[in-house]
């Protein structure tokens, strides 16, 4: 396995390629692009890399199901750790272009959801067409096969553009979520602000079956900070759940959900326990009485004591 060499969605230019240089490590690595999520992962699952950056979340268009998916298919891999950043973008031409000459745009799908209020008000009669990246619309534009792309503003340099326009988003606020993703291995220490990614499965279309799932969290006090439901490709009705929940493996509560969920589900793949990205002082749910790591410590040795006749 190459140790030094991390992939990303590529091509250069991409804004997952702006998150990865937002690590420590990645002045010490091998950055190469990737076609694809897919062909990223494989890359990290075949040995060529140690480390492969995707993004998983949106916060205007929500999941990024390809990136979904393959973590719950195939041979197994673990988040390392999360990135959040700030998404905003520039419409990128090729220099000379004005507003009026722009009759084509493009950008990656997700891009478009982002901006669609813009292209209604700025540019309503441009036809968009999407890219498989916001880098490669770029890369399309320098060819002369788009009138623009909306991209980071960072690739214009990159492939001989101009950002005609910055600062373009529906959404004040939007981020996008990256993991870096690597083979399974032992989770890094608590931090005190973790999260924890699973994959569940449903043990059939039963009345109350998610409700027994949710239950296994909720009474540990623990919180979900995400859950969104995939299909499973085994037919209509049958659908497998990823949920982040707030905590660390190695909390009790949480490895006790985590137990409780295995003992009802048909199948559970663990996505990594990691540290949650974002401000130092944003919330991350404060435990109901019963429920914080003391607490489970203590009616543990109660119950000790109970088994050894000491109570």
């Amino acid at each position: 396995m190459s140790a030094t060499r991390y992939v990303y969605l590529g091509p250069e230019g991409t804004f997952t390629e702006a998150a990865l240089h937002t690590l420590p490590e990645a002045a010490t690595r091998e950055l190469v692009p990737m076609v694809s999520v897919p062909a990223a992962l494989d890359a990290v699952r075949g040995g060529e890399a140690a480390a492969a950056l995707v993004p998983i979340e949106n916060s205007v268009e929500g999941g990024v199901t390809t990136t979904i998916d393959e973590l719950a298919q195939g041979e197994p891999l673990m988040i390392y750790r999360e990135v959040r950043l700030p998404i905003a973008f520039a419409l990128l031409v090729r220099p000379g272009t004005v507003l009026g000459d722009i009759k084509t745009v493009t950008g990656h799908p997700v891009a478009q959801s982002q901006v669609r209020g813009w292209l209604r008000r700025h540019l309503p009669y441009a036809v968009w067409e999407s890219a498989s990246s916001n880098a490669d619309g770029a890369r399309l534009v320098q060819e002369g096969r788009y009138d623009a792309a909306f991209a980071g503003e960072f690739a214009a340099a990159r492939y001989g553009l101009e950002a005609l326009v910055t600062e373009i988003h529906d959404a004040e606020n939007a981020e996008t979520r990256f993991v870096l993703v690597g083979r399974s291995a032992r989770p890094a220490a608590p931090t005190g602000r973790d999260k924890t990614s699973v994959v569940v499965w449903l043990g059939g279309d039963r009345p109350g079956a998610l409700l027994d799932l949710l239950q296994e969290f909720a009474v540990r006090g623990v919180s979900l900070m995400l859950i969104q439901s995939r299909p499973t490709g085994e037919g209509i009705g049958n659908y497998c759940f990823v949920m982040d929940a707030a905590g660390h493996v190695t909390e009790r509560r949480v490895g006790e959900a985590l137990m409780g969920l295995k003992r009802i589900a048909p199948k559970v793949r663990f996505l990594g326990s990691y540290p949650l990205a974002g401000d130092p002082g944003d919330a991350v749910g404060v435990p109901r009485p019963g429920t914080a790591e003391g607490d489970f410590t203590a009616v543990a040795d109660w119950l000790t004591r109970i088994q050894d006749g000491r109570y």
